[in-house]
């Protein structure tokens, strides 16, 4: 146990990991005068890593000297009103969850106790996962049936996948959605009936065509509907919620809890899935479930993040929350995982609580040299030409 009340942040660094697929992860180590060093993770996307390391770096400037257990302080006032001047965006928030969960570290390992047990203590202890991720580059019925079995014979009881093809559009042809319907038809057929298919439509659609389709995929009950139109129209998903029988959920797309009050007063999600890495960090995190909670709106975080410091920090908050149902587990990013840390380890389905202070994960600094930053090659992006009838 450290003198707590003296500890002081000396250093934040971030570190921009190529993973070789899709996105690269950013960690954060905050390093304090007291020996302790706590990592976090921040969310990222293609062409996005660099606009949020350089937030990390500007931040760094005004948080050394200060107390990592002023946490609520550093969010709100510090990075939010002062630093950001109430102008917020992905980036901002993402480079502000990294930095806070790395935070949490720090407390945690501090005092001696796994971070769950600083918010309130757990309510469960393990938390069930859905692969994602296991999917990427399916194109036929044949293909997602293929990759689901290999996602049961790692133990998985729930896997997520977009069943529409691209491009994304608003407005949709018709064979579109008839292709969505054979997909998630043979998907049932290959897993069973005990498995639970999330679908995920990354906020595509028109009323008309989102309506549709989760009516016609209803018979092969999916767990959930996500994401049927933008998340910034929720007049037009609440609309949509309210004619069809899946459960509607959105999240990854809105960040800190003042942009969900509008989601819960309109009443159109069943299910909210903020991202610990974007949303503002654990402590956020977990005051959105609060505010959930009495709406009777269930929790399932958004992890399109590493399979370690991500995924860790959404074990711990979930760990408290009594709305929670399942979180995210990029299949994909297991190995790399595996090759900069000691992770949390999934297991049918389910990630058991760790009791090692903190996030519970180590990490292998020296192991990062492996996979320097790069960026990836420039995308293929569509023409005016290729947008069709």
């Amino acid at each position: 146990m450290h003198d707590c009340a003296v500890m002081k942040i000396t250093n934040v660094t971030p570190y921009i990991l190529h993973t070789g697929w899709r996105k690269n992860w950013i960690f954060v180590k905050v390093e304090t005068d007291a020996g302790i060093t706590g990592w976090g993770e921040s969310y990222t996307q293609y062409d996005r890593d660099v606009a949020i390391t350089s937030h990390i770096e500007e931040l760094a400037r005004y948080l050394e000297g200060r107390d990592p257990f002023q946490i609520k302080h550093f969010t709100t006032h510090l990075a939010y009103d002062d630093y950001a001047q109430r102008r917020g965006a992905m980036e901002l928030w993402s480079a502000v969850s990294g930095i806070e969960i790395a935070c949490w570290d720090i407390v945690g390992k501090a005092t001696g106790q796994p971070i769950y047990n600083l918010l309130g203590g757990p309510v469960r202890d393990k938390i069930r996962v859905y692969a994602n991720g296991w999917s990427f580059g399916a194109e036929d019925p044949d293909d997602y049936a293929r990759a689901a079995e290999k996602v049961l014979e790692m133990g998985f009881t729930a896997m997520k996948l977009e069943p529409t093809p691209g491009p994304w559009r608003t407005l949709i042809p018709r064979d579109h959605i008839r292709h969505a319907e054979k997909v998630v038809k043979k998907m049932r057929e290959t897993v069973g009936p005990d498995v639970d298919i999330l679908l995920d439509v990354h906020r595509r659609f028109a009323p008309m065509h989102a309506i549709e389709m989760a009516n016609r995929l209803a018979p092969y009950e999916p767990f959930w509907f996500e994401e049927p139109c933008p998340a910034e129209n929720l007049d037009t998903m609440a609309e949509i919620r309210s004619k069809i029988s899946l459960p509607v959920v959105t999240g990854e797309a809105i960040y800190n809890k003042t942009g969900f009050r509008p989601v819960l007063e309109k009443r159109a999600a069943d299910i909210l899935n903020p991202d610990v890495c974007n949303v503002g960090g654990i402590l956020e995190l977990k005051e959105i479930a609060a505010m959930a909670e009495p709406n009777y709106v269930a929790m399932s975080p958004h992890n399109y993040n590493s399979t370690v410091l991500g995924l860790a920090a959404t074990v711990q908050a979930s760990a408290t929350m009594p709305n929670f149902l399942i979180t995210e587990y990029f299949v994909p990013y297991e190995d790399l995982g595996m090759k900069v840390s000691k992770p949390l380890i999934q297991s049918g389905g389910y990630i058991q609580l760790p009791e090692a202070p903190g996030l519970g994960v180590e990490i292998d600094e020296a192991a990062f040299e492996q996979f320097a930053y790069k960026r990836f090659p420039t995308r293929q992006l569509r023409t005016w030409r290729d947008e069709g009838p």
